[in-house]
């Protein structure tokens, strides 16, 4: 059975032509994109690396890092997002990169120890069993590369965050985008990320203020966060 959930891809695919445009549903993704970039960045010293980015969807983390010289490959399961990732980068003349309709758990049993980093983002959240994905990016790591991972915890302040405030008053996201039961402690993420023989290295929360539109890292994860991990060498 493919760790996928057919109405999670339904609901992406239908709003994969505007992924690119930073006016659409997909605005809170390109604001916090150079955020995470840099923060992966300073982790992993993306130029000249070979870079694997799950749950890809429309490109937009996947094109950044290879416009900082990492050779990027970008997988999920939703075809039509993966298409409009092609042609933006066909479009934008982006080198270095390439998608790929495929599993991960599939490509840790093809290319095990493959990639220098390994970035999944906000994409835990939206699978029937997030343990999975977290144990085939610790396969797909080098020993010694990185592994990141963003997401949102559960507890109530999350739900009216992510939820009620994003969804139904800020309008940052369409009606459906979440749902609570799948959101993760991070206790929790970091338990699997453990058992998958990943070390800990930096944990950070990111917040916004929907009066002045920003975002910014703190160390309040209560809401959404980011774990970077490292494969033993």
């Amino acid at each position: 059975m493919t760790n996928v959930d057919p109405q999670e891809l339904a609901k992406f695919s239908e709003l994969a032509h505007r992924w690119w445009d930073t006016e659409s549903e997909f605005r809170p993704l390109h604001q916090i994109n150079p955020l995470r970039l840099d923060w992966i960045d300073q982790h992993a010293k993306l130029k000249g690396t070979r870079v694997l980015d799950v749950g890809c969807g429309g490109g937009i983390l996947s094109d950044s890092m290879a416009l900082r010289g990492a050779s990027v490959l970008g997988i999920d399961l939703a075809s039509k997002p993966l298409k409009v990732a092609q042609l933006h980068a066909l479009e934008a003349g982006t080198e270095n990169v390439t998608y790929r309709e495929v599993a991960a758990e599939a490509l840790a049993a093809e290319a095990p120890a493959s990639f220098d980093t390994v970035t999944c983002m906000e994409m835990l959240e939206h699978v029937p069993d997030p343990s999975s994905i977290v144990q085939a990016c610790a396969t797909l790591v080098k020993p010694g590369g990185w592994v990141f991972f963003s997401t949102i915890n559960r507890n109530a302040k999350a739900f009216l965050f992510a939820i009620v405030g994003a969804e139904h008053v800020l309008q940052l996201l369409p009606k459906g985008t979440h749902e609570y039961a799948r959101f993760i402690r991070p206790s929790k993420l970091a338990q699997w990320c453990r058992n998958a023989g990943l070390e800990l290295t930096d944990t950070r929360g990111m917040e916004y203020n929907p009066l002045t539109k920003r975002y910014w890292f703190s160390g309040d994860t209560s809401v959404n966060y980011l774990i970077a991990c490292r494969r033993p060498a």
